[in-house]
């Protein structure tokens, strides 16, 4: 993905509270990759920030030669990210902070190195230049296709009922309650899409799945992920110790976890400080409403598309206009559960050998997906978007918490995994 542009009169919103800037995608507009910069297909951009196709004469070498050094850059941050995940935990054993070393997850690392990395290479004036290589899409959209196949559906049947009722019931009401609240503070329509998708479902790879579908802009994209990880981190320490201070059981302790905490990564954290039981439990709620993203990109595009996108007067889009917008990566999520599930049943104990390589390659995608997201955050877009998204995130968050809440204590009262 390629880095998100800044706005080009600093100060200056929309009457839908969004920057305004030159250059920004129209609806019904598709961004394509013009070396460091962004067009359209309908007209190149002119953002100043970001030279495109018309303003740079095309040096296929000199373009691939940047485009290798930032995957370089990419790829060393991803390297360092693993090193710190696995060797954290042990250089902090017996020291004050072993508790919290043991706890952090490789997007904490990624996303901070990501950042570091970010203000490096703006200084020495090779962000721009090296921003193709920044492919938030593609890493983490191969992320989420290799994420299916750690949902073996077989495990999910043992907690189906209660975890599938939470799941549509949470996401439901979540989704709704946003969805209000960011339009009643004036939020655009794709920024509230991105907005409830996040905080109902899975955070930064239910962002990504309704950007698809909306055809968000990248700034709001990175801002979004961006309120995602500032949210989860302390989420990640805060609900167990209320999970024990409140004394919930071990399942309804997971079950709340699971359907708050907005990234699977950090689920598994605060699951584990927990407990086992409620790790278990936080995993399948959390992957029951993860599966769910596939009927929710389908909602959206539909909506986005009959509705949001329509012109007055224009023909009503067919379905093939729909499977055109569709997220077409959500079949190949839901393709590599239903194979995993399969392939561990035919093959047994000596499958899981090869369903931990899969996952740990898609460790690798999702570390490189939020190390791009640190390099591709710009300040001054994130500064411009203003007090209004993460007002609408926070009261979403409550609403989580307190309904999330109510569910798990309804569904999984006496539930014994």
């Amino acid at each position: 993905m390629a880095a998100a542009q800044e706005p080009t009169s600093p100060g200056a919103r929309t009457t839908a509270g969004e920057p305004t800037r030159s250059g920004a995608l129209t609806a019904g507009e598709e961004p394509v990759r013009s070396g460091a910069g962004t067009a359209t297909r309908q007209g190149a951009a002119s953002d100043t920030a970001a030279p495109t196709r018309e303003s740079v004469p095309a040096r296929p070498g000199a373009l691939r030669a940047w485009t290798g050094l930032g995957l370089l850059v990419v790829l060393a941050l991803a390297a360092l990210t693993r090193i710190l995940e696995q060797n954290v935990p042990a250089w902090a054993e017996g020291s004050a902070v072993e508790d919290v070393a043991a706890a952090v997850e490789y997007p904490v690392y990624a996303i901070l190195l990501g950042l570091l990395g970010n203000v490096a290479v703006t200084r020495l004036g090779l962000r721009d230049r090296i921003a193709a290589a920044f492919r938030t899409e593609f890493f983490i959209k191969t992320g989420l296709v290799l994420l299916g196949a750690s949902i073996n559906l077989a495990v999910i049947a043992s907690a189906a009922g209660p975890a599938i009722a939470q799941a549509v019931l949470l996401i439901s009401g979540v989704f709704l309650f946003t969805w209000w609240l960011a339009g009643r503070l004036g939020l655009d329509d794709k920024l509230r899409a991105l907005l409830a998708s996040a905080v109902s479902i899975c955070g930064v790879s239910a962002a990504i799945t309704a950007a698809g579908a909306v055809r968000a802009r990248r700034e709001q994209l990175a801002y979004t992920a961006s309120l995602v990880i500032v949210f989860a981190l302390p989420s990640i320490f805060v609900l167990p110790w209320l999970a024990d201070l409140l004394g919930l059981s071990d399942a309804v302790a997971g079950a709340w976890i699971g359907g708050n905490i907005d990234t699977t990564a950090a689920v598994t954290a605060a699951g584990a400080l927990a407990g086992e039981e409620a790790l278990q439990i936080a995993s399948i709620v959390k992957v029951t409403q993860n599966a769910l993203m596939g009927v929710v990109a389908v909602a959206l595009t539909a909506y986005f598309t009959l509705r949001v996108e329509r012109r007055p007067g224009a023909a009503r889009p067919g379905v093939g206009e729909l499977w055109r917008r569709f997220p077409k990566f959500v079949l190949g999520f839901v393709a590599a559960s239903v194979i995993a599930t399969w392939y561990l049943d035919a093959a047994g104990a000596d499958g899981k050998a090869t369903i931990a390589v899969v996952n740990d390659l898609r460790v690798w995608f999702l570390i490189l997906a939020f190390v791009s997201i640190g390099l591709e955050v710009r300040v001054t877009a994130l500064r411009e978007a203003g007090w209004r998204p993460v007002a609408v995130f926070a009261g979403a968050t409550v609403f989580n918490l307190a309904l999330a809440l109510g569910l798990a204590s309804l569904l999984f009262h006496g539930f014994v995994a």
